[in-house]
């Protein structure tokens, strides 16, 4: 048996980028959260930048988004989207997350991948939106 199979659980592995690289610790996740934040209405982009790590990638969809079936079908419709897009007109040594938003599973998809350009020449450009403002801390007694 040569090379990796046609079809089956990982005709996904042919097709990845070797540049990219998935970020899976919730320590990158939370420093991503102090980039730049270029929100649309299916997603949101953060842009954070690396200390030499390469362009990575990192996909957050909550349990707010629906049931297992809804979640995975749209992080396989961002992994899709960003292994388009980041190769071409991804930050260097930045690390890109999209955060699901309601509206993301039902927007078409070529609406999305225009979406994300934008998104990703805004951060470029370094033109984030405003940054969130602080959340309030609730008392215990409340």
């Amino acid at each position: 048996m040569r090379g990796l199979p046609c079809g089956g659980p990982f005709a996904y592995v042919a097709r990845m980028k070797r540049d990219l690289s998935v970020i899976r610790k919730r320590s990158d996740f939370l420093a991503a959260n102090r980039g730049l934040r270029v929100a649309r209405p299916g997603f949101v982009l953060l842009a954070n930048p690396n200390v030499g790590q390469g362009m990575r990638y990192g996909i957050t969809v909550t349990k707010r988004m629906g049931n297992a079936v809804l979640r995975n079908r749209m992080k396989r419709r961002f992994r899709e989207l960003l292994w388009e897009a980041l190769p071409a007109k991804g930050l260097s040594d930045h690390d890109h997350i999209l955060i699901g938003r309601e509206g993301g599973i039902e927007r078409d998809f070529a609406k999305l991948r225009e979406e994300l350009d934008q998104a990703l020449l805004r951060a470029a450009q370094g033109q984030g939106d405003r940054p969130r403002p602080p959340r309030r801390r609730r008392s215990r007694r409340a």
